[in-house]
């Protein structure tokens, strides 16, 4: 299994069990005809889970098929008053324990044999005390959300009255079984204490048993590393982890279908295109960070507490380190080579957001900790000779980027103005086309770890902000301190020319249109293809067929399913030579190759910003 396969498949597991002990909301949708008997059995489950019963063990046993792998996961949960719990989760490749207590919080990785413990205060909004817990984990973003007051409330009659109207549930007299659909059931024994779930390929067991231990102190950790920690970032780090992820397992209409308000504050405006979010920008760095936190505080939030409490709390139990520090390391080695226009510009969104500068900052290092497919066909490869130039973003779907995904139009105080698709809380690019008529795509590799050099994220934008040839380009590149291993796609609409390259911190080669590569295969006339294994193999038997017919919905195609992986966060159809890009944004359910393309005029959004020369922003090629 490949290494970004590996990470989204840990991140569903870890997500999932986390949340079976606090989310057993979906076992109890059910109702059917005999209301009493469905009361009678839910009354041990909603004790536990409205605090009624205050002491209790609460153990869960996982058995799911995913991406055809069997996967095993045990919880145990203890809880011994309104202020003090266990909490124990077990899985083949990690294993995570939360001790919780009135004085003192410890999340321990026996794989790793690290505590990180906190002591004193806690958050006063973001705590993990057991008492009215719900209300903290479950996002009201989330469809859970409409089942957690019907929990909490603790009355089985009410709750089975209410689920009978909600869910017409079949109760198999024969099986003693509560059917839901034709592969989803439940079924209680031991007086309700047990109750075995089955959904498509998924079984779950809860049992509920009384508690005949106390608590035991959090003093020692023998032959464990004890890594101390802000007891408030502790708890906030788990609460807003669990609370972000139920927006992502179970989305509600508000993340499914956001309400397409448009706004405008001084040097921004929202628009909404065809169901997406544009971002126009204009002004000094303090005044595109200053309004982009404006414009999008809600979206950036999410966009955070995708990467630095959901993800950061998985990344957390697999390496055994504390996300947010290697953060910090990170971006202590890469700052030096940030230009202090962005890091203007990343305070100013900051502090528009309520956020410490210190997170804003290191969270816009992000990509550079882990490590797509992109493409530029013109001349005989394409209708008319038009440079089309593809890039494909195969990217972390599961942690929900795909809520904060935004366009920037952005026309900087003295610098080029570009297109960025992107995301909100984010200022660097991965993906974007300036007034100039250059485009450029990154596809990850190797490397990590070695940051001493400019953040891949802002040579990109740099790119797009000073260079107006496809020289320029390369010369930013090749003068720059790099750092781990990329690989890119760079194009100029002026000139019909396009570029492949390969880039480390110690070397950088140019592939040009037509010269193979060992890593890439024979040349294509007139094309540059980049993507790895199966995906390159079908990229280039696609141009390869389509060969002098490629035209804007053929260069789409290009980049369907499978040269864009079930991971596609998003894609992008540059046309520089008219100014032009066709962005396709990941849904919940769907990568972004099947969904809709958005046709983006860059020349024509930039006419809403003051003081932007739109003249001959791109000359077509031979002018």
């Amino acid at each position: 299994m490949n290494t970004l396969a590996h990470r989204c498949l840990s991140t569903r597991l870890l997500f999932g069990a986390c949340l079976a002990i606090s989310l057993v909301s979906s076992l109890t949708r059910a109702a059917e005809d005999d209301q009493t008997r469905l009361a009678r059995e839910l009354r041990p489950l909603l004790a536990c889970l409205s605090g009624q019963q205050e002491r209790f063990t609460l153990t869960a046993d996982v058995d799911a098929k995913i991406e055809g792998s069997s996967q095993k996961v045990e919880a145990r949960l203890v809880r011994f008053s309104g202020d003090s719990f266990d909490l124990d989760l077990t899985h083949q490749d990690y294993a995570v324990q939360i001790r919780r207590r009135a004085d003192a919080t410890a999340m321990i990785l026996p794989l790793h044999k690290t505590v990180f413990l906190g002591r004193g205060e806690t958050d006063a909004n973001d705590h993990l005390s057991p008492s009215d817990i719900t209300k903290r984990l479950i996002s009201p973003a989330s469809n859970f959300a409409t089942f957690a007051p019907i929990l909490q409330s603790g009355d089985p009659n009410s709750v089975a009255s209410i689920l009978a109207g909600l869910l017409k549930v079949q109760f198999d007299a024969a099986a003693s079984t509560w059917n839901v659909t034709d592969s989803t059931s439940f079924q209680f024994s031991n007086e309700g204490k047990t109750i075995d779930v089955r959904a498509d390929e998924t079984r779950v067991r809860l049992t509920i048993s009384d508690v005949n231990t106390t608590a035991a102190s959090l003093g020692d950790w023998p032959g464990m590393q004890v890594v101390d920690l802000d007891r408030g970032e502790l708890e906030r780090q788990l609460v807003r982890g669990v609370r972000r992820a139920t927006e992502v397992l179970n989305p509600g209409a508000r993340l499914t279908s956001p309400p397409q308000t448009a706004k405008k504050v001084e040097h921004g405006e929202l628009r909404w295109i065809e169901g997406q979010r544009v971002a126009l920008l204009h002004g000094t760095p303090e005044q595109i960070g200053k309004a982009h936190g404006e414009l999008l505080k809600q979206e950036s939030m999410r966009c955070i507490d995708s990467v630095l409490y959901s993800f950061g709390t998985v990344q957390t139990i697999r390496t055994g380190r504390w996300f947010r520090h290697d953060l910090a390391d990170a971006y202590a080695r890469l700052a030096p080579h940030i230009p202090e226009r962005h890091k203007v510009e990343t305070r100013a969104m900051a502090a528009s957001l309520g956020l410490e500068d210190e997170l804003a900052q290191t969270l816009n290092v992000f990509p550079e900790l882990f490590h797509c497919s992109g493409f530029a066909v013109y001349g005989k490869a394409t209708v008319g000779g038009k440079l089309y130039h593809g890039r494909v973003l195969d990217y972390m779907t599961t942690i929900g980027l795909q809520d904060a995904a935004t366009t920037f139009i952005v026309a900087p105080e003295g610098q080029n103005a570009f297109a960025n698709v992107g995301y909100a809380g984010f200022i660097g690019s991965v993906s974007g086309m300036n007034a100039r008529g250059i485009s450029l795509g990154e596809m990850g590799g190797r490397g990590e770890g070695q940051w001493d050099g400019v953040p891949m994220a802002t040579l990109m934008r740099r790119a797009l902000e000073e260079c107006s040839t496809l020289d320029d380009v390369k010369t930013l590149w090749t003068n720059s301190p790099r750092t781990c291993e990329y690989y890119y796609v760079f194009a100029d609409g002026k000139t019909n020319q396009a570029v492949g390259v390969a880039a480390t911190p110690d070397s950088i080669q140019f592939v040009q249109p037509g010269q193979g590569h060992e890593l890439l295969g024979p040349g294509i006339a007139d094309a540059v293809v980049l993507s790895a294994g199966s995906r390159l193999e079908t990229l280039r038997e696609r141009v390869t067929q389509r060969y002098g017919q490629i035209d804007a919905d053929v260069a789409q195609w290009l980049m369907s399913r499978p040269v864009a992986m079930q991971s596609n966060l998003h894609n992008v159809l540059f046309v520089p030579a008219d100014g032009v890009l066709y962005v396709a944004n990941a849904s919940h359910n769907k990568p972004a190759a099947e969904r809709p393309y958005v046709r983006l005029d860059l020349k024509e959004l930039l006419k809403a910003l003051p003081g932007v020369n739109t003249e001959n922003t791109v000359a077509a090629a031979g002018e």
